[in-house]
């Protein structure tokens, strides 16, 4: 399994979040450990883009649930981009798509 590599961007109002490689059982908590580092600064609007992002098995799917749900709960959201292979057909499978506030696909 590969690395994941988490690139943050804090815009106005906005925090993208950019991964690339797999989010899985052993990089899972690392990330959640990056998005509780914005929740710590206020960052609640929080733009994940997955296009560089290889493979998503339950638990990283789990840590995005538990982040839309975090930043909900204070007023704030959370948007999908660059949705494709195995996380755009875990969400569509399972109806976790309507959890999130937006789910873009990619435009490959």
């Amino acid at each position: 399994m590969a690395d994941l590599s988490v690139e943050v961007e804090r815009g106005e109002g906005v925090t993208t979040v950019r991964l690339a490689g797999d989010l899985d059982k052993l990089t899972a908590p690392g990330f959640k450990e990056c998005l509780a580092s914005l929740s710590d600064e206020g960052r609640f609007d929080v733009v994940v883009d997955a296009l560089g992002l290889e493979f998503c098995d339950s638990s990283g799917l789990w840590v995005l649930v538990e982040l839309q749900r975090a930043v909900g709960e204070r007023g704030g959201g959370l948007q999908l981009t660059g949705v494709h292979g195995v996380l755009r057909r875990v969400l569509d499978v399972t109806g976790l798509k309507a959890v999130f506030d937006g789910v873009l696909p990619a435009q490959l």
